[in-house]
């Protein structure tokens, strides 16, 4: 396991590095693939394209491939993924230190 921030920010967002990711280069271009690697310091998510380029693409333009309902992969807008993924950490399994649970 890594310690490197900007991998630690990419799996915050709900995406693990490696992950298979489609972008826009610009608003309604064609669709292209790569591997998510990183968060950037300007918020934008570091990937390589299906060429082996490295890039950084705004959240907004990004799609990430999900298992649906019934388990067939489908593509998610990562915005949707992140701001779901960040609420699920308000339900933690234990109660917080000092607290007991009856």
């Amino acid at each position: 396991m890594t310690d490197d921030p900007a991998v630690l920010a990419l799996r915050a967002l709900g995406v693990e590095p490696g992950q298979r990711v489609r972008f826009r280069r610009r608003a309604g271009g064609r669709w292209h693939e790569g591997a998510a690697t990183r968060v950037e310091r300007d918020g934008s998510i570091g990937l390589v394209d299906e060429k082996g380029a490295a890039r950084a693409i705004p959240v907004d333009r990004l799609e990430v491939c999900r298992p649906g309902r019934r388990g067939a992969v489908r593509w998610e807008a990562l915005a949707d993924v992140a701001a779901r993924d960040e609420q699920l950490g308000l339900f933690r399994p234990d109660p917080p230190p000092g607290r007991r649970r009856r």
